[in-house]
Formats: structure tokens, C-alpha cells, sequence
């Protein structure tokens, strides 16, 4: 099995490079970090404190094991009534990966995590941005083979951006297809 990171040095930076005449290697567009996140609005809307603080342990551990690398309690910035919000309330968590973790992650998500998960038919070309950035909506973080199902109490879906260094759109699901990512045609 070949890993990401000899993937992109021995097949992606040629093609790249031939695909879209960049003259230097440095100038062949990577995979710069990946941001995991999740909301915790629903899962703690209404519970007492000490219920709070079991269901945040439970998200924060769990998203450390899918992980590898603790993760970070998000608070709401200002109070917003109609979602029932106050300020300083935590209201997510995230995680930035990057380096050897980034692409050990990257590498259980494509082998493992997305062929497991339900329904799934590749990426949507619509999950790109205008800069070549991937953003892929998880419904359920058990399709990761850390996490027991059998041990799990709150089942919670979070969101994966790959932040790539690509000029526009293009370059981006170019790099991402090199690398391995099965996006639709």
C-alpha cells in the first residue's frame, strides 16, 4: 500500500506539473492542513451542566481517538436568543491537523472511513470551493474503525475541509483525484 505522501512526490507532482505547466515543484499545489469540526448545539441544547459535560466528553473523546490530537472546545461569541445560545457557551469542537497526522488521517478517511460509510456513491464536485478546498459532511463518525459502535452513547456527525494551496477549483479536484479521493466525474 502506497502511502499519501509518496502518492503526491511520485505521481501527483508530474502529472500536475504536466496538466498545468507549473515550472517548478513548489509550485505544484498540496495538501496544506485539514480542520475537523463539529456542533454541539443540538446535543446539549436543554441538558442540566453535569449532563453537558458528559455528552462533551464523550465528542471531545471520541473526536481525539478518530483523530490522534486532542480537541478544542468552540465557544459562542455573543448570545443569540432564537437559538437559545449565550455568549461564552461551548458550542462545538475542532480539530487542525497537519504533517504526518494530517496524512495518516487523510489515509484512514480514504481507504477506510469513506468506502464504510452509508449510501456513499464518491464526492460531489459541489463540495469544492472557488479555491480548490474540500468540504465533506460525515452523518455519523461511527464509519470510523477507532470508534466501537457498541460503546458509543451519542452518535454525531462533523465536517472535514482539506485546505489545499490550489489557485481556483480546478487544480484543487485535480490534486484531491491524484491523491485518491473518489470524487464523481
Amino acid at each position: 500500500m502506497i502511502s499519501i505522501k509518496e502518492k503526491y512526490t511520485k505521481e501527483a507532482i508530474p502529472a500536475m506539473m504536466k496538466k498545468f505547466n507549473h515550472k517548478s515543484i513548489m509550485a505544484v499545489p498540496r495538501v496544506d492542513k485539514v480542520v475537523i469540526n463539529t456542533g454541539l448545539g443540538r446535543l446539549v441544547s436543554g441538558k442540566t451542566g453535569e449532563e453537558e459535560k458528559k455528552i462533551l466528553g464523550a465528542v471531545t473523546g471520541d473526536l481525539s481517538l478518530i483523530c490522534g490530537q486532542k480537541a478544542v472546545l468552540t465557544k459562542a461569541k455573543k448570545s443569540i436568543a432564537s437559538f437559545k445560545t449565550r455568549a461564552g457557551m461551548t458550542i462545538g469542537a475542532k480539530i487542525t491537523l497537519r504533517g504526518r497526522r494530517m496524512n495518516d488521517f487523510l489515509e484512514r478517511l480514504i481507504n477506510i472511513a469513506l468506502p464504510r460509510s452509508r449510501d456513499f456513491q464518491g464526492i460531489d464536485l459541489k463540495s469544492f470551493d472557488n479555491q480548490g478546498n474540500l468540504t465533506l459532511p460525515i452523518r455519523e463518525h461511527i464509519i470510523f474503525p477507532e470508534v466501537s459502535p457498541e460503546k458509543v452513547k451519542f452518535i454525531f456527525g462533523f465536517e472535514i475541509t482539506v485546505v489545499t494551496t490550489a489557485k481556483n477549483k480546478e487544480e484543487g479536484i485535480e490534486l484531491l483525484r491524484l491523491l485518491g479521493f473518489p470524487i464523481k466525474k
